[in-house]
């Protein structure tokens, strides 16, 4: 009944009529067979109308998850950072934000500075965490955090007893066990001993490895304060070094150019609220 269906529409029947045959006019075929006792669809108005059922289920869908994207009730982050952050800070904040957000999926990529970098650049991670101001025409970087850094140390090595604040000569003595040279930590270190060379015994790529080293004697380190729980365990000493030019800034890395999803922007502001406070 086109009378009927012109109510549903809020439209009078003239005008219904016209709607639809200026549709059958667009499309260039007839949808409806009618008479003055009935309507019934056409052959090629049951088609159209399942394609129209299914464009409006589909149109539906997209609406809602936007809407349960935009109040955060489903998402996906994908966010890079330096594994010492991954490991030490980063559990209780994503907690956190997980139990106020359950819906927001969160991929993590624990990797060094510069492929922190090239996941934002290339679109695979929103954020990123890195030792390295990206400043860059597709890049922008603001500072997070900055992270001091420590002497590691065997408890019954002469370094655990010293009480005076320690020098690079006091340090260049000693066998270190260094992070491998491609680590923002070696290359800071390296800054600040020039042109004092130091004793490397070995270099290894994992924290876990320097901290067995030490434990073992064989040598000492020098690793941030955000990497220091690696190193609380028996035998091991740690001491805050004031060296000059020996702290590590650490950014915030976004691209440039285009805005954050919603969910991204939420773990971005919830981040920011809960960097790390170093004394």
């Amino acid at each position: 009944s086109f009378t009927r269906a012109a109510v549903q529409c809020h439209l009078s029947q003239p005008a219904f009529s016209a709607l639809i045959k200026a549709l059958e006019d667009g499309l260039g075929a007839r949808l409806f067979d009618r008479s003055t006792r009935h309507v019934d669809l056409t052959p090629e108005g049951v088609n159209f109308l399942e394609s129209a059922h299914r464009i409006r289920a589909e149109m539906r869908a997209a609406v809602a998850a936007l809407r349960d994207a935009v109040t955060l009730q489903r998402g996906r982050v994908a966010v890079a950072l330096l594994p010492s952050l991954a490991a030490g800070w980063l559990p209780q904040v994503l907690a956190s934000y997980q139990q106020a957000h359950p819906g927001i999926a969160v991929d993590i990529a624990d990797v060094l500075s510069e492929p922190c970098i090239d996941r934002v650049a290339s679109g695979t991670a929103d954020l990123a965490l890195a030792a390295i101001r990206a400043d860059t025409p597709a890049l922008q970087a603001e500072p997070f955090c900055s992270d001091g850094f420590h002497l590691v140390c065997p408890e019954q090595h002469p370094l655990a007893r010293r009480r005076k604040p320690l020098a690079v000569a006091d340090l260049a003595g000693y066998p270190f066990i260094h992070l491998a040279r491609h680590s923002s930590v070696r290359q800071y270190l390296e800054a600040a001993f020039r042109p004092q060379a130091m004793r490397t015994l070995m270099e290894v790529e994992q924290l876990a490895t320097v901290t067995g080293m030490v434990r073992a004697g064989l040598g000492i380190s020098v690793v941030p304060a955000l990497t220091l729980f690696h190193f609380q365990q028996p035998g091991v000493v740690t001491r805050p070094l004031q060296l000059p030019g020996l702290t590590r800034q650490i950014y915030l890395v976004r691209r440039r150019d285009q805005s954050l999803s919603a969910a991204a922007q939420s773990l971005y502001e919830w981040m920011v609220a809960r960097r790390p406070r170093l004394g």
